[in-house]
Formats: C-alpha cells, structure tokens, sequence
C-alpha cells in the first residue's frame, strides 16, 4: 500500500490562512504498527550462541485504518483509554512517527504541544531556556527575544528567569514550556493532555488560552481524558479503541459513549483477571438510585423554577474503597449539559468504604435552570485523574421545571434591569 504523507512547513515569519475549501487535516485509512521482540540480546556473547533468537516478534496495531477530515477553525477532541492509539496517532500527525499505510495531509503550517519542554537544559537559566526553546520551535531569535517578556508574564516566574531550570519545581517547569509553546504561529496545534499538571490556577490560564485561539480560527486537534474540557471546548470529537475509530460526533454523544466504553472495559478486564464468573460479579461499587427531591425529603417530578431543590444518589460498596469521587450531571432535552458538580470539584473528602456499606450523596441547590424537562446522569469513580468508573449511568431519572417564561439561556439567573434617562446638554 503506498504511503503518503503531505505536510507544508512551520515558516515562523507570517501565520497562513488555510484553504476553507480543504480540510485542515485529512486521514485516510492510516496505520502504525510497532514490532514487539519477544527476546533482546543483553551481550555480544549471547548475539552469537543465539543468532535468530531476536527474529521473533509480535506486531501491535497502535493505529489501525483510522480515517477522519478536521476543518480548518474546528477545534477537535480526540479521547480513549490508555493505550487506545490517539497519542500514537498525534504523532504520527506531528511526522514523530511513520505512518506504515494510508495517507495523511495537513494543509497548514503545524505545531505540536506534545511532551512539553523536550529540549530544555537543566543547567542553562530559564530565560536562555525559553529563548532556544522558542527557537526550537519555529520562532526567529529576534521573534524569541521580542515576545520573552510576554513568556515571563505569563508563566509568572519574573523571579525565577536567572534561576537555573534544574532548580525549577515541576510546576515551574511546565508553566515554562507551556508559555513558551502558545508563542508559536501555526495554523494547526496538536496538543496531547497538557492539562493534566499544574495548579487549578494554572489550568485556568491554560482553557483561556484555548479560548483565544479558538477566537483566532486556529486548528486544534486536541487528545485527552477530561470529559469536561471535550464538552466545553471541541466542535466535535473522536473516540477510539484498540487503534481504531469507535465513533466521530459531537461532544455529548462522544463522552456518554467514552464513559460506558470505560466501564464496559473495566468489568472485561476484570473477568480476564477474575475468572469467567467475574462479570457474575458486582462491581467495586453500584448505583442504587439518583433521584430528585425536596430539602425535606419529598420526591419531585416538577418543580418551580426558584424553589430550593436536591439530589440523592446511593450507591452500594461491594470491595473496599478510598476517597471514591461521586459527580451528578444535568443535560436538557437535547442533550447539553446544564450542571455538573462532584465531591472532587467541591473537595468532599468522602473517606473510606468497606463491603457492604451504602454511600449516600446530597446535593442541595437554588433551581434557577431554564424551564424544561432535564435528565439526570450519575458516576461513582476512584480517586486519581482520569480513572476509570466504578460504575455509571445515563437518564436515571428526570426533571420538569416550569416558569412562566424562559430568559432564552441555559439558566435564568435572578436580576434586575435598570433603565436611565439623562437629558441632552
């Protein structure tokens, strides 16, 4: 199968604007496989008394027929499991990797956020660090220097840019690459889970980065594990599995299917390492129920909207578990998230569950959602980032709020509105 893959080059100088009449990037059918030796040789001694022994090998599919057209503006999610193939595939889109079959074009000039800070030197100061790694990355040593102060402020190390970088926290250095990286001019930006460090203050400035460049019509193809981040930020999405393409559709449908793939595959495992019987089995833990309810306890099926309003989740521990994560979402009718909160965001700590005890999570709030008719979704999670679910469900129960009339948003917020006059002069 003849293999093409055709990219222009990063030209630091003036930023392009890609063709709307071709996609920005285009995969057909490509595929990557690696050769998984099943012996090495340690010594040379052993490379002669065993001449053939490293001929033996497996072959992974890290990528296999993955086919998809991302336009050019569209900010694009790529999520999956570990080992789901999308980092291998952003790397195969940044030419880090050969593609073995199909084609590949991107139309514009490119820029990876891949492994933040690949080339910093621990023993050169930050701000010599920042230059060469502006430099490394497309910029012009004049275009570095000029736009160093802009770095600095953003990374908010004015302190810390004559300090050696091997002195640097971990969070000092991301913020350092980070900044550095945003610097560049390209039409197209593959970022692979650079979010999953640094402070909550940090990530802040990071989404509103995202923010701007999604303002500018820049390209953005973006892996990760944060549902959140997918539903707030991408035009559409891409999950994959085992190296292949499960689905390519807009972000709600993309993440419900992403959290039953993760609890699909946990109970499968389970079973690989259980025994067949395993997925006879219960679960870590189970949702009972996750219900609405008046602060006094009643049932609703409606209520109107102002009124103080709560939700009940119980979930049943059938093995031991710490500090597990309990989270609730709200989509409307067409399936656009309302509200979410979980007793991470909220930092609950929620302690230790034994076999056989009951979790039972409140969640007490001021309705002010737009009238309409929402569904409740429930997760119980281990602790840690991107872990996958105990367990999950989607439309466990509903809701109708009504209003005599709607704002026309998401939700009605309680305001007023003042109108003045003031004469002419």
């Amino acid at each position: 199968m003849s293999v093409t893959a055709r990219r222009t080059a990063l030209e630091p100088s003036v930023v392009s604007t890609p063709s709307s009449s071709h996609p920005a990037v285009r995969l057909a059918d490509i595929s990557k496989s690696f050769r998984l030796p099943h012996e090495r040789y340690g010594t040379l001694k052993e490379r002669v008394l065993h001449p053939f022994r490293a001929r033996r090998y497996d072959t992974l599919k890290a990528v296999d027929k993955v086919s998809v057209e991302i336009l050019p503006g569209e900010f694009f999610g790529v999520v999956g499991r570990n080992g789901s193939g999308k980092s291998t595939m952003l790397k195969c889109l940044a030419g880090i990797y050969e593609i073995n079959g199909g084609s590949l074009e991107i139309n514009g000039r490119l820029a990876p956020f891949i492994e933040l800070g690949v080339g910093f030197n621990p023993e050169l100061t930050a701000r010599d660090n920042a230059i060469i790694n502006a430099i490394m990355l497309g910029l012009t040593r004049k275009q570095a220097t000029a736009r160093l102060e802009e770095i600095i402020r953003f990374a908010e190390l004015e302190e810390f840019m004559d300090l050696k970088l091997k002195n640097f926290s971990s969070g000092m250095h991301v913020r350092l690459a980070f900044s550095v990286a945003i610097q560049v001019d390209a039409d197209i930006l593959l970022i692979d889970e650079v979010l999953a460090v640094g402070d909550a203050s940090f990530q802040q400035k990071c989404y509103d980065q995202f923010t701007r460049l999604k303002s500018e019509g820049r390209t953005i193809v973006f892996v990760t594990h944060d549902m959140g981040a997918v539903e707030r930020f991408c035009d559409r999405a891409m999950l994959m599995d085992r190296g292949q393409v499960i689905d390519v559709a807009d972000p709600p449908t993309i993440t419900r299917k992403y959290n039953e793939l993760n609890f699909r595959r946990v109970r499968q495992e389970a079973a690989e390492h259980g025994g067949p019987d395993t997925l006879r089995r219960p679960p870590v833990a189970e949702l009972i129920s996750a219900t609405f309810e008046s602060p006094d306890g009643e049932p609703l099926v409606a209520v109107q909207q102002g009124e103080a309003c709560r939700i009940r989740v119980e979930a049943r521990f059938h093995a031991q578990a710490e500090d597990p994560i309990f989270a609730i979402g709200l989509r409307n009718e067409r399936g656009q998230p309302a509200f979410a909160t979980s007793t991470q965001l909220r930092q609950v700590a929620t302690g230790e569950f034994m076999p056989g005890e009951t979790a039972i999570v409140r969640i007490d709030f001021h309705n002010w959602l737009a009238p309409g008719r929402y569904n409740l979704e429930a997760s119980v999670t281990p602790d840690g980032w991107g872990a996958n679910a105990y367990d999950l469900r989607q439309e466990m129960s509903s809701l109708i709020v009504l209003a005599s009339r709607s704002g026309g948003g998401a939700v009605d917020l309680p305001h007023s509105v003042a109108v003045e006059h003031v004469s002419g002069q």
